[in-house]
Formats: C-alpha cells, structure tokens, sequence
C-alpha cells in the first residue's frame, strides 16, 4: 500500500482521514502546519498527499506548492466542499466532499499511489 501525506486543519478530520486510509493499508502522515508538512517531506517519499476540503483556497495553494517543493513525485488529491468547487486546477486528483470524512477517501488514494507505482 502507499505512504500518505494527509494535510489539513482540523485535527478531528485529520484523525478520521487517518484512520480511514490505515484501516485500508496504507501508512499515513497527517500534519496541521508548514514545518511539519516541510519536514515530513524531507523525511519521506510519499506516493500520495491528500489537501484537506477544509482548508482555505490560499492555504490550499501554499500546501499545494511546499508539497511540490519537497516532495516532487508525490501525486496530490485535493479534497473540496461541494459548495466551493476545486481550488487546485494542478493537482493529480479531486474528491468532492461533504463536512466530513468521504467514505470513498482510501479508494482514491489505492487508485493514486497504483498509477503512480506504474508510472516509476
């Protein structure tokens, strides 16, 4: 399974996302700041990095861009609120979802790190 880069704000979503993605397989690094997020990156090769849908649209970008920074290879699934749309017309994928966690969150992530592994 795929090494996760999940980001975001609220320490609640991120907890459930993690479980969620480990309770599939995959091993996960969830960060709430830039330097955690920047140092994880040094740390780690990680084959997906999920954007939390509650982050504002200028703190998306800024994650977006330190993630591609420091962790170049990593595809990047963008989580949005239905209501605002995606913010991040680069990003490898988009899951539009609801004030909570998406039940679908660790298929996406397994379909990622897959092409991304077919890729290499």
């Amino acid at each position: 399974m795929a090494l996760v880069l999940c980001t975001g704000v609220d320490k609640t979503l991120l907890s459930t996302r993690k479980f969620i993605l480990e309770h599939a397989g995959h091993t996960v690094i969830a960060v709430s700041d830039e330097s955690a997020l920047v140092a994880a990156c040094r740390k780690h090769r990680f084959e997906v990095a999920v954007i939390g849908q509650t982050v504002s649209s200028n703190v998306k970008r800024r994650i977006f861009s330190l993630i591609r920074e420091n962790s170049p290879d990593a595809k990047v699934l963008e989580l949005y609120p239905f209501h605002d749309g995606r913010v991040l017309d680069h990003a490898d994928a988009w899951l539009a979802v609801p004030a909570d966690v998406p039940q679908d969150l660790a298929d996406r992530v397994t379909v990622l790190a897959a092409d991304k592994n077919q890729q290499a």
